[in-house]
């Protein structure tokens, strides 16, 4: 363990900001302030990231490591340069843990290495965002997945990585799908039955909620009620637009079979587990204090401003162990407002659109091949 007289300043003055954002409301801090709070800690990060990676210092080398005035002005990556270098900013004796992003079998996934600061990191603000969606009581929790995908607990899938994220919220945790991606009935049942007056966390991958739950429910003419219920779940949408299904849509039929009136998909990728983008009851999804959006012309990569489509681009506070602060996305998105959503959480809002044309599909749910 390092003491205090063997870390350096700029790492102390990190943990000292960081410790100060975890203090604050997640969603409290209007825009402005924020920005200035976030701009601190990305630039110590932008000068840590060119000290210790070389593959990051030779991207920037030219702009060097000096401060910059705006978070619009900071250095950005293409998330892809994950899948094709090793990106990492500490000792392989400081690895701790490899997360591989979601990937079919013709495609390349990213490689994100974690130190246990950076783990720890993760955990904390996961757990500040999404208390203010869940409250701070750990749920009966059912995992619409399988079991096995948790089996190499040293190397996660994004998928293995999400259930194990979300899994702290909950207790009781009862996987819903076999090995075969089929429902198990009986587990299904008991648990329905048992919590059916209670609040409790139902988590999984947008498509295979989808596919393997809500379709199967529909398909066998049953129905469950749990008016209490929250509904977490992310991973894409592109195998569900091809469906020719939205986010109403997905709602609907959720609280139709389940009884799930609390349903909330969140945006966010294996390059920057934490510090992810939780849909609120306006169906806006929102930057937490501790990440930001920045939308992008496609064609000038020039910032656009509220109401413009583009290229998303994610900031996130966390990372020490890899440069995933500062990333170019391959997603379309909207800026749809500051300060001023109808449901009252400070900061940015936005929507996303889909994948840039000729980019991989992924998310861990459009990335699933079917059994």
């Amino acid at each position: 363990m390092k003491s205090a007289d063997n870390i350096p300043q700029d790492e102390l003055h990190y943990e000292t900001l960081f410790n100060a954002l975890l203090d604050k409301p997640v969603y409290g801090v209007p825009q402005e302030h924020k920005s200035k709070l976030l701009l601190d800690i990305l630039n110590l990060l932008h000068g840590h990231h060119m000290q210790d990676c070389p593959a990051y210092f030779n991207m920037f080398q030219h702009q060097g490591s000096h401060p910059v005035a705006t978070l619009e002005e900071l250095p950005y990556m293409a998330v892809r340069l994950f899948k094709h270098l090793t990106l990492q900013s500490v000792p392989n004796e400081q690895v701790f843990k490899t997360l591989y992003s979601s990937g079919t079998t013709t495609q390349t996934p990213a490689k994100v290495v974690l130190d246990r600061d950076t783990s720890a990191r993760q955990s904390k603000v996961l757990v500040k965002i999404l208390q203010a969606f869940l409250g701070k009581n750990r749920l009966p929790m059912l995992i619409i997945d399988t079991p096995s995908v948790l089996k190499d607990k040293s190397s996660y899938s994004a998928r293995g990585a999400g259930i194990q994220g979300l899994s702290i919220f909950g207790r009781n945790h009862t996987y819903a799908l076999d090995d075969n991606m089929q429902p198990d009935w009986s587990v299904i049942d008991a648990f329905c039955e048992k919590h059916q007056a209670q609040p409790v966390l139902i988590f999984g991958f947008t498509f295979m909620v989808w596919k393997y739950f809500v379709q199967a429910l529909r398909q066998q003419k049953r129905r469950f009620s749990l008016p209490h219920g929250v509904l977490l779940h992310s991973g894409g949408w592109k195998k569900l637009e091809s469906e020719k299904v939205g986010n109403e849509e997905f709602k609907s039929e959720v609280k139709d079979v389940l009884g799930v009136l609390n349903v909330h998909n969140f945006y966010g990728m294996a390059e920057q587990v934490g510090s992810i983008f939780v849909e609120c009851e306006q169906g806006h999804l929102h930057s937490p204090l501790f990440a930001d959006v920045i939308i992008r012309n496609p064609y000038s990569l020039q910032p656009v401003g509220v109401g413009e489509s583009g290229i998303i681009q994610v900031l996130s506070a966390l990372p020490t162990s890899y440069p995933g602060h500062s990333l170019l996305t391959e997603d379309l998105g909207k800026l749809l407002g500051v300060d001023d959503c109808p449901c009252g959480r400070a900061g940015k809002y936005f929507q996303v659109e889909g994948r840039l044309p000729k980019t991989e599909t992924r998310g861990c749910s459009d990335t699933h091949q079917p059994v």
